[in-house]
């Protein structure tokens, strides 16, 4: 069972949607007058915020001609674990079409929290703050994001990206040529869902549903009622014999434009609907 191989890219779409919350921050400064004299986009980039620090370490000379940008902010993937507080049953599947033709048959997704951390580095008080105040006002203290966490299916949903907390770091110790880094530091969580393979399946679409309809709550002794048929119609000559009959409706394929055709149906003779024989019992 695990030597089956397939790969959705969910984790890695996911660090990619969470980098991109952050990749058009900008900070402004300002003369004394308050005119704006310069406007910098904030760069971003994957990686642990020891590396950043490592680098502006050892470019501790300030009169080199080219240093580390500051501010810049980095993110990194820091935990993975299981969130059982959404789980659902283990053997519930649900169909979906590849490729808008193949019928595939799919397990519910398993819920994982995926941690996050992003940290702000500058050497001024001010940069992380215009920062901060560009963030935090989104993150109530969750934000959605939608990610495609499987293109074959066209499998879409809402990721919640939850802020869990923010903390802040101040290096005042070192010579007066030593440059100073300010590091804000925010924990997030992304509430994800993981799939599994894609398997075929030997059903076909869906193309009628019967609803029955009973005048009791009494499951042992009551009988259907009324009965509600929905079919899809086609809207357009499939054939292209001249005339939109029954023989369209059955060329219709997921994605195409169609109707429906409604019926309903009242009965009184105390029978049963049979799912597995597909028949009226008395």
């Amino acid at each position: 069972m695990l030597g089956k191989y397939y790969y959705h890219e969910i984790i890695r779409k996911t660090i990619i949607s969470f980098g991109t919350l952050f990749n058009d921050i900008h900070i402004r400064h300002a003369d004394g007058d308050g005119n704006s004299v310069s406007d910098m986009k904030v760069p971003l980039a994957y990686g642990p915020v020891q590396k950043f620090l490592a680098k502006i370490t050892q470019q501790s000379d300030l009169n080199k001609p080219i240093q580390i940008t500051m501010p810049r902010m980095s993110f990194e993937m820091t935990s993975i674990q299981y969130d059982s507080t959404r789980k659902t049953s283990l053997i519930q599947t649900f169909k979906t079409c590849e490729d808008g033709s193949k019928v595939k048959k799919v397990f519910m997704p398993v819920p994982y929290n995926i941690g996050f951390e992003l940290n702000i580095l500058s050497k001024l008080n001010d940069d992380s703050l215009q920062i901060i105040e560009q963030i935090l006002p989104y993150f109530q203290p969750h934000f959605n994001l939608t990610v495609d966490l499987v293109d074959s299916i066209g499998e879409k949903r809402d990721v919640p990206i939850i802020l869990d907390s923010v903390s802040f770091q101040d290096d005042y110790e070192g010579s007066f040529d030593t440059r100073r880094s300010l590091i804000h530091t925010l924990q997030f969580t992304a509430k994800t869902y993981l799939f599994g393979p894609i398997a075929d399946s030997s059903d076909g679409l869906i193309r009628k549903v019967q609803v029955d309809m009973y005048t009791s709550t009494d499951i042992k002794t009551a009988k259907r009622e009324v009965r509600y048929t929905v079919t899809p119609k086609a809207l357009e000559d499939k054939n292209n014999d001249g005339v939109i009959d029954s023989t369209d409706h059955a060329l219709l394929q997921p994605g195409d434009n169609f109707g429906f055709d409604e019926e309903w149906q009242f009965f009184s003779d105390g029978k049963t609907y049979s799912p597995t024989r597909q028949t009226d019992l008395p």
